[in-house]
């Protein structure tokens, strides 16, 4: 079920919230667990033991790792092999078939479907089984409260990836108000507008560049899709996240946020501080620092970055070409931290030095993104050719005006998304009237009407289109 879709929005979730405002807080856990379950098994219940599987393997071996100290460390290990092996299979194993097949093999592959979401949820059951064994949080022993935290729905199928420790107390405890259920409402319509009205557009102008070969393009048409699929994954991913922290809100949850303006990073570095925050914060916290973090001299940090972000390519999908994304991403993270990225940041005071390196963090993450969007490494490798001219065979008789690929509307959506990507609304402030209060109403008044009008449009292109995909479920 989509968060984006009739039936989520006008079914879905009025009922939950519905029933959940009015029950006693006794039993908000118990709805949320209900309703969480009956959101993932909508589309494709005969996943859901799956989910509930990994459920029973965490919930048990985090009690084992609490109970058995002498042999924690072993306990904790088959623990995150056996979450591991769910995921490997599913995600990972003909992929793995189709590698050894091309080195001379002859196996076969099996017809293997991936469940919805579960690079998130398995990534969330193995924080609460390493937290519990670093004692960063109590074990917990009612397993319907463990099975709220991996299959809470708002953050289920897309995240943000929430560790265990950030919420626990909420689990236990939280308290439900109207300041946050109104926040919720708006964080929600936010994000939502961003996925419907932003990304879909642009994702209309990627799609009917990629779907053709990169020598039926010429170079300024290259860097169009390149560019509109780049703003199609921002607003998408941070309009489901947007989606997810709203609804977290409206159930009485605070979760973290999980973009913050990555596209108007200086650096690498910078972008992934801003970009898929949750992300980055798992990795560095579970993998990168368990490995020895920058302690241990150069050699050793850079060996540990390089692994976190062979791994941060290889948890977005079962291909070269993400393997190629997240090596590219590390080079650069690597190159960055050997010449001491946040040094020598402070000292580029002159606006040149500023844009200049603005202009190369933009280009990497372009680059990577094309990478990121292509079928595989061929097709890839050929398409950044274009990019810059160097591409083999690109026949101009063929190729399409820029008026078949955007239109007078895209151009619109096109800049205005250009615009989002900085902080610049969220920076605007109202200086209509001389006192403070009524400035604040006429500021309230103007963002609530802005919030009804962004829903409306919304609703009404989901209604009227056919095009409504989320491009990380398949993540």
């Amino acid at each position: 079920m989509l968060f984006s879709s009739m039936t989520f929005i006008s079914i879905f979730l009025p009922l939950v919230c519905g029933i959940y405002l009015l029950a006693k807080k006794e039993f908000h856990n118990m709805i949320l667990l209900i309703a969480s379950i009956i959101f993932y098994a909508w589309e494709e219940p005969r996943f859901l033991a799956i989910m509930l599987l990994t459920i029973l393997v965490n919930y048990f071996g985090a009690i084992w790792v609490n109970k058995w100290v002498k042999y924690r460390k072993i306990l904790l290990f088959l623990t995150i092999v056996a979450n591991l092996s769910f995921l490997i299979y599913f995600k990972y194993f003909n992929f793995i078939i189709q590698n050894i097949n091309n080195l001379g093999g002859h196996i076969s592959t099996l017809d293997i479907v991936m469940p919805i979401g579960i690079s998130f949820y398995t990534f969330q059951a193995l924080s609460y089984v390493i937290d519990v064994y670093r004692g960063e949080c109590k074990v917990q022993k009612d397993i319907y409260k463990l099975a709220l935290y991996i299959c809470l729905f708002p953050q289920l199928i897309a995240g943000p990836i929430v560790k265990y420790h950030d919420i626990s107390e909420q689990i236990d405890n939280r308290d439900v108000s109207f300041e946050k259920v109104i926040y919720g409402v708006k964080r929600f319509v936010f994000g939502l507008s961003k996925k419907v009205l932003i990304a879909n557009t642009m994702g209309l102008v990627a799609d009917k560049i990629f779907s053709q070969s990169p020598d039926m393009f010429s170079t300024p048409i290259a860097w169009l899709g390149a560019i509109c699929y780049s703003l199609q994954l921002f607003f998408d991913f941070s309009g489901y996240s947007d989606m997810a922290i709203g609804l977290g809100s409206i159930f009485g949850f605070k979760f973290l946020e999980n973009f913050n303006y990555p596209y108007i990073s200086k650096s690498i570095t910078e972008f992934w501080r801003r970009w898929h925050i949750s992300l980055s914060s798992w990795f560095k916290q579970y993998v990168y620092i368990s490995l020895g973090g920058n302690r241990g001299g150069k050699c050793k940090t850079v060996r540990n970055l390089g692994i976190v972000f062979l791994l941060t390519g290889i948890w977005h999908g079962a291909a070269w070409n993400f393997v190629f994304w997240g090596i590219w991403h590390g080079m650069f993270i690597i190159f960055e931290k050997l010449i001491n990225i946040k040094e020598l940041e402070p000292k580029l005071n002159m606006l040149w030095q500023k844009i200049l390196m603005h202009i190369y963090c933009i280009l990497v993450f372009v680059i990577g993104w094309v990478m990121f969007r292509a079928d595989n490494l061929h097709y890839g490798g050929k398409y950044i050719l274009n990019m810059f001219g160097l591409g083999v065979g690109v026949n101009i008789n063929n190729t399409y005006p820029l008026l078949y690929y955007f239109n007078g509307q895209e151009l619109i959506v096109f800049v205005i998304a250009i615009l989002c990507c900085t902080p610049i609304f969220k920076n605007i402030k109202l200086y209509t009237s001389e006192t403070e209060t009524l400035k604040q109403k006429c500021k309230g008044a103007l963002i609530n009407t802005f919030m009804i009008l962004l829903f409306i449009l919304s609703i009404s292109s989901i209604a009227s289109a056919t095009y409504n995909p989320f491009i990380y479920f398949r993540f």
